[in-house]
């Protein structure tokens, strides 16, 4: 029998269905569209840009400027290389243990590895060149860009952990910005981007489907213990 302290006892009946079905089918569905997207584009037309990625891409190249070759330089730092990897994970596992949130924790850290080994997966899978106009250094394959999938299943990760309309505001214009600034950087073509918010939100969906129950009773643990509350 369940004690009511634990996760699972206090968690909503919401969060309950929540870790039945709908969250696990509906994060890959989205998942399979970023792969069916990366498909079409390889297949149909063996990895050339789109239209609509000559398009923007052209626009981005009109429009380039030194403030905002500045801005985009710091979103590529904050979304890869060391911060990305070990910096940011680190800071965000270490608060979460503080604040007594294990699985939130072990959510964040399976939902981020998972990300960037199904990013690294369609990458050699799908092999796209990336775009001419590079202008930092980058790994091997074009689609789906690694940056906006860690920044969509960041932002999907925390608007889980910590509800609240400003946190999901946050987190989608951070996602759009990442969006945005690879283009400009030259280092994706637009469906890149599209496919790695796609893969991201669906990776952080799948992993978070099975825990949510957990996640959403630890948090309701977590508010009742709070001195506030006391």
């Amino acid at each position: 029998m369940i004690s009511p302290g634990k996760p699972d006892f206090v968690a909503t009946r919401r969060a309950k269905r929540v870790a039945r079905r709908w969250p696990l089918v509906s994060g890959l569905a989205v998942v399979g569209l970023a792969f069916t997207l990366g498909a079409l584009i390889v297949v149909r037309d063996k990895g050339l840009p789109l239209t609509i990625d000559t398009q923007w891409m052209t626009e981005v190249i009109e429009n380039r400027a030194p403030v905002w070759e500045f801005l985009s330089l710091i979103m590529n730092n904050l979304g890869g290389g060391v911060i990305a990897t070990f910096i940011v994970p680190v800071l965000l596992v270490a608060a979460l243990l503080l604040l007594k949130r294990p699985w939130a924790a072990g959510y964040y850290l399976a939902a981020t590895m998972l990300t960037g080994g199904s990013v690294q997966l369609l990458k050699h899978l799908f092999g796209r060149a990336r775009p001419e106009a590079l202008m930092v250094n980058v790994d091997f394959g074009s689609f789906p860009s690694g940056h906006v999938a860690n920044a969509a299943a960041m932002a999907v990760i925390l608007s889980i952990l910590f509800p609240g309309l400003w946190v999901w505001i946050a987190g989608s214009i951070y996602t759009a910005v990442m969006m945005v600034s690879r283009t400009y950087l030259g280092a994706h073509w637009l469906s890149d981007t599209v496919g790695g918010l796609l893969l991201g939100i669906g990776v952080a969906i799948v992993v978070w489907a099975p825990l949510a129950a957990k996640v959403d009773g630890e948090r309701t643990l977590r508010s009742r213990r709070s001195p506030d509350n006391v």
